[in-house]
């Protein structure tokens, strides 16, 4: 019974060197056949046995003729083998290349694109969302005594209220729900969870008195007036009390402030500021200051409640800001900001993990550079003319700024936790990091976005997915030039929205707002009655025309140019030539692997045939001529026979033609497992493999199949004796 080391690795490696040992016989003394045996034209092969020559004399001419390649001839290769694409290899003419091509940037591309899924959705956690549900309700829906919440304040008295009440409720944290202290040094841990990071600051704008114009008819009713917001007109003068932050202006730069865009207006990063205490009560007396001595007025605007939150169980930082615009009209109107980011990056194992993607990201990016520059030095400014390149270049861009501002937030965090720890007193201005971190995750996202779309680059060379693209680029005109005529509709009826509900729908109080008002009737989710009762007559009119027009008749249009222009690309696409598709190259692979299994197994019963031509004593000559009829090269039958003519007598003794024969048998046995354990190979493990050996060698092609058994199992048990003969 033979015992084989690996599943196919000695089959493989007998198979291929039959009678390479011939070289080591004295009487065929040249150098060994580079090839394997193979099934050859013979129309060519004519003459007499001729020896090989001598493998010094062959080894030394081979080198004179063949000149040793450069350095630079290696690098070159290299790197064309490394960024070699479909636009930097000659492809337009050779059809089974573009395939391959395309197929190893696919590959490598699918490399990439999981890289940066892990680095993108390593930045999110579902604990995030969450984590802003819990501070949304605790800030935003807990009532006072009165009843009032952050998204119920219609007034500054209810302003007052709530922040008097919810607001230091919810900020500070000290005591245990049995009235024992945490135990923190006095800091807040919201939910016993969350920690207040330094203080709080509230801060508010305020515009000037007389900042517009009083009809001479009110002028003696009405003693000031105070417009919008607008940096304009905004209130810089000292007020109120004077002295201390609260009644002092700074600008947005002595703030190291940013803008805010609220539901109004945007709103300056300046302004009138006071920082809240570290306890609850100290904050309760600073509130009751600022409420007595009227810190808000006729001129204020705005007020920004600002606060950051730390949770270390989930590494999460809640940056918070509530919102409170007093537009000119009175009242007040909430709104609120809770970002929820991840700002301390390297903290457990996953996050480690995410180093690595990180660092391979890298290098994919400086690869993709290069191949881009390459691509650009070959085809110049036509580059520019594929969408597909530009779309590379997009990613390229979003990648760079990613890396960038990675490097850049990195900084930023670690000095402001510097500055927290050294002084806890401080207000921690988390806002700037959220926002950019914000817009890192979204850049990220899109980035992320245009990655996938771009494997349609690697697959549209499939006549399948070339419809879609080709209906697209085909229509693009028609559609372009319909859209002006839909759009020219679309507004004139936003406009007429705008004008006949903006004062009392909602939905249409502003022309944008009208816009998606509109798009939301096409897909259904729409408040009738809002018009309806804004206007009973023209209500109808405009919804039952709008409908009628834009959705029955415009919208159907672009639908029947897709369709209509879809038919025709399918019908080209279906008469054209059949041409090398992916799946032809891979049907190609199977098959070279099957002839392979084939070749070898002709080889060997080749052998055997002339082996039976034989008597006592088979001479060279003999053999040489059964095998060339067969298709043989001379060569490879020189190298066969020799391997057991030991004496160099060129003639094959009884002894030698049985040593031939029981080789021939066992590799043809080998030859059967092979196949056998490739089949195991695809169904199972690869640790699962066969055995076996010739059960009788008097009868040829009669091969008992011993055992399958596991690789690393000591006693390699037989679990496969329902199959006794092949």
């Amino acid at each position: 019974n033979n015992g084989l080391h690996s599943p196919f690795a000695q089959e493989e490696h007998e198979l291929e060197t039959l009678g390479k040992k011939a070289w080591d016989n004295p009487v065929y003394n040249g150098s060994p056949s580079s090839s394997s045996l193979k099934i050859r034209n013979i129309e060519k092969l004519t003459g007499s046995l001729s020896y090989p020559k001598d493998r010094k004399t062959t080894e030394e001419a081979r080198k004179k003729e063949t000149p040793f390649p450069g350095c630079c001839y290696y690098v070159f290769k290299g790197i064309r083998g490394l960024w070699g694409t479909t636009l930097t290899e000659n492809t337009s003419e050779n059809r089974e290349l573009y395939v391959k091509t395309t197929l190893r940037e696919l590959l490598v591309y699918i490399v990439f694109l999981v890289d940066i899924c892990l680095l993108t959705y390593g930045m999110t956690s579902s604990n995030a969302y969450y984590y802003t549900k819990v501070m949304s309700e605790l800030f935003l829906q807990t009532p006072s005594e009165s009843g009032v919440s952050f998204q119920t304040i219609g007034s500054m008295a209810d302003f007052w209220r709530y922040t008097q009440g919810p607001f230091l409720d919810s900020l500070y944290w000290t005591k245990w729900y049995n009235n024992k202290s945490l135990g923190h040094n006095a800091q807040s841990y919201i939910y016993y969870e969350n920690l207040l990071l330094g203080v709080p600051r509230l801060r508010q704008l305020k515009v000037q008195n007389n900042s517009c114009v009083v009809h001479d008819d009110f002028k003696e009713d009405i003693a000031g007036c105070y417009d919008v917001y607008s940096e304009e007109k905004e209130n810089t003068s000292p007020f109120g009390l004077l002295n201390g932050t609260a009644w002092q202006y700074y600008t947005e730069q002595e703030l190291d402030g940013s803008s805010h865009w609220g539901r109004l207006t945007s709103y300056s990063g300046g302004g009138y500021y006071v920082d809240l205490k570290i306890t609850r009560e100290e904050s309760a007396e600073t509130l009751q200051d600022l409420k007595e001595n009227l810190w808000l007025d006729r001129g204020t605007r705005v007020v920004f409640m600002d606060f950051s939150v730390y949770n270390a169980n989930i590494n999460l930082f809640c940056v918070l800001r509530l919102v409170v615009e007093f537009p000119a009209t009175g009242g007040a109107i909430p709104s609120w900001q809770i970002r929820t980011v991840k700002l301390l990056r390297y903290v457990n194992t996953w996050d480690f993990f995410i180093v690595s993607c990180e660092i391979v990201f890298c290098i994919f990016i400086f690869y993709y550079i290069v191949e881009e520059i390459l691509e650009l030095h070959i085809h110049r400014l036509q580059y520019f003319t594929s969408i597909w390149n530009i779309l590379d270049i997009v990613v390229i861009l979003l990648s760079i700024l990613a890396i960038g501002f990675h490097i850049f937030r990195t900084i930023e965090v670690n000095r402001l936790m510097g500055q927290l720890l050294r002084n806890p007193n401080i207000y921690a201005d988390f806002e700037f990091l959220a926002f950019w971190q914000t817009q890192y995750n979204n850049m990220n996202a899109v980035n992320l976005f245009f990655a996938w779309i771009k494997i349609f680059k690697y697959i549209s060379f499939n006549k399948t997915m070339t419809q879609l693209s080709s209906t697209l680029a085909r229509c693009a005109k028609d559609i372009l030039g319909f859209a002006i005529m839909f759009f020219i509709v679309f507004f004139a009826y936003a406009q007429l929205g705008y004008l006949l509900f903006g004062t009392q729908v909602e939905n249409f109080s502003t022309f944008v707002k009208c816009i998606f008002t509109q798009f939301r009737i096409i897909l259904g989710d729409f408040d009738y009655n809002a018009i309806d009762n804004a206007n009973r007559i023209l209500g109808p009119i405009y919804f039952v025309t709008y409908v009628f027009f834009v959705f029955f008749v415009l919208l159907n249009m672009f639908l029947a140019i897709i369709n209509d222009t879809y038919s025709e690309v399918k019908e080209e696409l279906s008469n054209q030539k059949n041409e090398l598709q992916l799946s032809d190259i891979l049907k190609q692979g199977y098959n070279r692997t099957l002839m392979k299994l084939k070749l070898k197994k002709d080889r060997i019963s080749d052998v055997q045939k002339a082996l039976q031509k034989g008597t006592k004593e088979l001479e060279y000559e003999d053999f040489k001529n059964s095998l060339r009829e067969l298709g043989h090269a001379e060569h490879e039958i020189t190298a066969a026979f020799a391997k057991f003519d030991k004496d160099g007598n060129q003639i094959l003794d009884e002894e030698e033609q049985k040593r031939m024969r029981n080789d021939l048998e066992e590799k043809k046995v080998r030859e059967i497992l092979y196949g056998w354990n490739q089949w195991c190979y695809s169904i199972g493990s690869p640790w699962f493999w066969c055995t076996g050996s010739a059960e009788d060698q008097q009868r040829p092609n009669r091969f008992s199949l011993r055992s399958c058994c596991w690789a690393h199992s000591p006693a390699r048990a037989p679990i496969l004796t329902f199959i006794p003969y092949f």
